[in-house]
């Protein structure tokens, strides 16, 4: 099968999940024998020095004749037979459907977050859900200015939301949309994509790590340091958790108030930054559980698979797709979300048993091997290809 698979990579400066995704999906698809045929843009290049070219950024954002002629170019080279896109915002931007339609090539589209209904793309506002813009206007997110804290830049997301929703672009010119929870499926089904064009498929590894020991005496968090992460909650449930230890690998707005925190309080944190795949694999592998205390809708966590695949278990806020993902009892425990007394509480009841934590982990491995290996993954991804192709036939190409 020849796949058109596209992508607009986030900026170098900030790393994205949605970005290994896109890599693990391409490399899924080219060791299945699959031609792959990428179109990318990477944000690094996007130039915001002056008023002009963020105008033209934000027109461009919501239907580049860019995109549209050079993808034309392309489809009619190569003619493939579906075309699967990642991130498309904001340069590549939803005239590239148009593009595939005109060429008769139907159209996946994987929601990584809720770009789609939420002008923030998170459905979160203050470091608390939010779904005030969910099935009505998007008129809170102006009022809020909920996408970089601008009144402009939401007014530009705005406008490529709104533009395109008078089109019917969402509706009419992508033939399957990929949820990774049936949780975020609600959420865009609420926000007026149509059910029947929804699929459900979680992310995987392509290279899972072999399970791990947990012998590490600590716990891990990995990933951004930031309000809407829950790392607060975190910090406050662990001065309750009598010196044992909690590494943390990863960046963000908030990491220099909590290694203040953690000084001042002798909170036994350990600060490591960024660090390469192998040393995270390492780190989560050897922990006694990874803690994902998330107070916004995660969509699908690359640090669950991980925890996952090396067999350690999670303790995750009862919330959203955490909820789902996570198997009380059996891959992990949930809290209630904010809840650092509960947290506190959760981790010492788990840490106690050390028996149960270790069945756990067989568990959680199992639940891994099970659901998110690449093979059970490729074989969903080419039913959801399939089933984009047959609704796609009675819909004629307009370009030849």
């Amino acid at each position: 099968m020849k796949v058109l698979l596209a992508h607009d990579h986030y900026r170098s400066s900030a790393p994205s999940g949605e970005d290994a995704a896109f890599r693990n999906e391409r490399t899924l698809l080219e060791r299945n024998g699959d031609t792959v045929i990428p179109f990318e843009r990477f944000n690094d290049d996007i130039d915001e020095s002056g008023l002009g070219k963020r105008i033209r950024l934000a027109l461009e954002g919501a239907w580049s004749a860019r995109t549209y002629d050079e993808l034309s170019s392309l489809l009619r080279r190569v003619r493939p037979n579906v075309a699967h896109f990642h991130n498309t915002f904001p340069l590549i931007s939803p005239s590239a459907y148009a593009a595939c339609r005109d060429f008769g090539v139907p159209v996946v589209q994987t929601l990584h977050n809720y770009r789609l209904v939420c002008a923030g793309a998170l459905l979160t506002r203050n470091g608390q859900p939010c779904e005030d813009c969910l099935g009505t206007s998007l008129l809170p997110a102006l009022r809020h200015r909920c996408y970089r804290g601008s009144f402009t830049a939401t007014g530009a997301v705005v406008w490529m939301l709104a533009s395109n929703r008078a089109r019917r672009v969402y509706l009419t010119l992508v033939n399957r949309y990929i949820a990774l929870t049936r949780f975020a499926a609600s959420k865009f089904i609420a926000g007026g994509l149509p059910p029947v064009r929804i699929e459900v498929k979680p992310n995987f590894l392509p290279d899972p790590p072999s399970a791990g020991s947990g012998d590490g005496g600590y716990a891990v968090y990995v990933g951004r340091l930031s309000e809407e992460k829950g790392v607060r909650t975190l910090f406050d449930a662990w001065r309750a958790l009598d010196g044992f230890r909690l590494k943390i690998l990863g960046e963000g707005p908030l990491r220099q108030e909590l290694e203040m925190r953690a000084r001042d309080a002798n909170i036994a944190v350990e600060f490591l930054g960024f660090r390469p795949r192998d040393e995270v694999l390492d780190a989560v592998a050897r922990a006694a559980f990874a803690a994902v205390p998330s107070e916004c809708y995660e969509g699908f966590p690359m640090v669950a698979l991980e925890a996952y695949a090396c067999g350690t278990p999670i303790v995750a806020s009862r919330l959203g797709s955490l909820d789902e993902i996570v198997d009380d009892g059996v891959s992990g425990i949930k809290f209630d979300p904010g809840n650092a007394g509960d947290l506190a509480a959760k981790v010492t009841a788990l840490l106690a048993d050390r028996q149960a934590l270790r069945a756990m982990r067989t568990r959680t491995r199992a639940l891994f091997d099970e659901n998110y290996t690449a093979e059970r993954n490729y074989a969903r991804l080419l039913e959801i290809y399939q089933a984009a192709r047959d609704s796609s036939r009675d819909a004629p190409a307009r370009a030849g």
